[in-house]
């Protein structure tokens, strides 16, 4: 399987980074192809890069790690997603760090959707800080849960996967509309790193109470 992760940022780089240590084929992609490009050989493990389209065409899962914004732009340049699965990593927030620009009736990831309807979109990674991406960084603490939202079973699991794959705990989170409750969660976990002195190794949990 080869997995595409359009933006070089943090998210995207480090996501990139750890299933390229886990084995899979990595793709990276890039509205500027030369970061794309720099990020891949800096990976290494046989990893690519190159610009937006090249990238999504190459893979079976589209990890999109744009800002919410750039989303339209970034999914016009890819040129189509059909039969591919498009995990949205975002949280739709204001540049102050302290709102939504949408929530209740919609989602990043369903206005993501509508962008993309040939696409299976799954909402993923959008409660955890980039800090908490590289293994080591999780050693000796409870795994971290990463909380999987989509309307194709399939599609959710192959995420699932991924997840599991990279050392953390994937939560079955219901279907995409679930997205707007999901979003709220990583903008409350970003007031508790920044604003709450928690730091990025804060990360929300759902405990499940032993019967």
């Amino acid at each position: 399987m080869t997995v595409a992760v359009i933006g070089t940022g943090n998210m995207g780089a480090g996501i990139a980074r750890l299933l390229a240590s886990k084995g899979e084929r990595v793709v990276t992609g890039s509205r500027d192809p030369a970061k794309a490009a720099k990020l891949a050989e800096e990976i290494g493990a046989g990893a690519e890069g190159g610009g937006i389209a090249a990238a999504a065409k190459l893979a079976d899962v589209v990890i999109f790690a744009v800002n919410y914004p750039q989303a339209g732009e970034a999914v016009r340049e890819a040129g189509g997603f059909a039969g591919k699965v498009l995990v949205d990593i975002s949280n739709p927030i204001t540049e102050d760090y302290k709102d939504l620009r949408v929530g209740h009736t919609t989602s990043a990831a369903e206005e993501l959707q509508k962008l993309a309807p040939e696409a299976k979109v799954v909402k993923a990674f959008n409660t955890i800080f980039a800090q908490l991406l590289p293994a080591e960084a999780r050693e000796g603490r409870d795994p971290v849960q990463v909380f999987v939202a989509g309307d194709d079973e399939a599609a959710k699991k192959t995420v699932s996967d991924l997840v599991a794959k990279g050392g953390f705990q994937p939560v079955e989170s219901g279907p995409l509309s679930n997205a707007r409750f999901l979003e709220p969660l990583g903008e409350i976990n970003i007031h508790f790193g920044f604003f709450l002195g928690w730091g990025t190794s804060a990360a929300p949990a759902w405990i499940k109470a032993a019967a």
